[in-house]
């Protein structure tokens, strides 16, 4: 079948729509006519190569390069044809997408960590995790997809631990944000953070991420909420969807906004959630976070990143924690529904996070408005 998807080329490179073709499912695997593809910064890690791995590495997953990829790992879609033993999907369905596949069967998940399940492992490049071979096609050039997904795209194939099912009356456009970035940056304050009722959050980075943290610690039962980022219009954002206090950087809260909300104590929980994570954050985080308190490290950094600045001294006196976190630290196959349930019970502000909506055509020029500061997240409309 041949589909319209926006394709990366090589390092750099823009999204381009190109024309490709797509097998039919084969056993484990779900084909599914996509809704909606939100626009996640995380994409553009793959772009830039922030997202990538050494060559040795890649060819493990029998790829000598990330490229050519199609994008995308947020959306939502219709089940239009099941392979073989799938068993939880039928024709029909709504499904949300999940970047974390959950197997169900491997310790992890059998341990209750669907967010660590180990295909995991097998995400970052490569053919289909069912069985090693290819169903996406360019000019008889197998594609790489983002996180096994690949969602802007108009049908895509892929395996059936990557899809949650969810209720016919859940709203598909809302599923799609709900799918990563919503959902992680919730589960790093409630889950990976485990706020408690009265205490206070700094996120750092108010984008699509940093808004599902604002949320969560609203949700939560936190007194203060502190957006920080660099754009004003973002934490004007961040103050109508429950941030109390805002700030335009990490200076500016640690001297003008925490002292008094706080009583010089700080907040109990950071939640980093830039475009871009690097290592220099990590000491500013810990300086604004109290005694006793958590820092969640949310954002992607490069791949080869292995230098950090964190003031040992401090970080040990105080008794601070430094956390990682994928997927909010909680299973896609609860967190997804559960969420939908939030934002149709007005719970859950989702709409106004949705800046604007492109066409298959327009997916470069929604990432350059991203780069340029204008969109909270935007939202590729099929």
């Amino acid at each position: 079948m041949k589909v319209r998807a926006a394709v990366c080329s090589g390092l750099h490179e823009p999204w381009r729509t190109e024309e490709i073709d797509i097998d039919e499912p084969h056993a484990d695997e779900v084909q599914v006519k996509m809704a909606y593809s939100g626009m996640c910064h995380s994409d553009e890690h793959v772009r830039t190569g922030d997202i990538s791995q050494d060559v040795a590495v890649l060819q493990m997953f029998g790829v000598d390069s990330m490229f050519p990829c199609i994008g995308g790992h947020e959306g939502s879609g219709i089940v239009e044809a099941i392979g073989e033993n799938v068993n939880s999907l039928a024709v029909g369905d709504q499904v949300a997408v999940s970047f974390v596949p959950a197997c169900g069967r491997c310790q992890p998940c059998a341990s209750g960590k669907q967010y660590l399940c180990d295909l995991t492992a097998m995400t970052l490049a490569g053919p289909m995790m069912s069985d090693m071979t290819w169903r996406h096609h360019l000019d008889g050039q197998n594609l790489n997809r983002m996180a096994q997904l690949g969602t802007f795209a108009e049908r895509i194939v892929v395996n059936e631990a990557s899809l949650v099912k969810i209720e016919p009356w859940h709203d598909l456009r809302a599923a799609a944000l709900i799918s990563c970035g919503i959902s992680t940056g919730y589960g790093s304050v409630i889950d990976r953070a485990q706020l408690k009722p009265g205490e206070i959050v700094a996120v750092i980075g108010c984008g699509g991420v940093g808004s599902g943290a604002i949320q969560g610690a609203r949700i939560g039962g936190a007194r203060g909420v502190v957006a920080i980022d660099l754009l004003q219009s973002k934490v004007d954002h961040a103050m109508t969807i429950g941030a109390t206090h805002g700030a335009t950087s990490i200076m500016d809260a640690a001297f003008n906004v925490l002292p008094d909300l706080t009583f010089g104590r700080n907040a109990d929980v950071v939640v980093l959630t830039p475009g871009v994570l690097t290592g220099d954050l990590i000491e500013q985080a810990r300086s604004i976070c109290a005694k006793g308190g958590r820092v969640v490290t949310t954002a992607i950094a490069p791949y080869n990143q292995n230098d950090a600045q964190l003031n040992l001294f401090s970080f040990a006196m105080f008794n601070q924690s430094l956390l990682g976190t994928v997927f909010g630290s909680q299973n896609p196959r609860f967190q997804i529904p559960n969420l939908l349930s939030l934002f149709e019970q007005g719970l859950l502000e989702i709409d106004s996070v949705i800046t604007k909506e492109y066409t298959l055509d327009q997916v470069q020029e929604g990432y350059d408005d991203l780069a340029e500061g204008l969109n909270i997240r935007g939202m590729v409309k099929f």
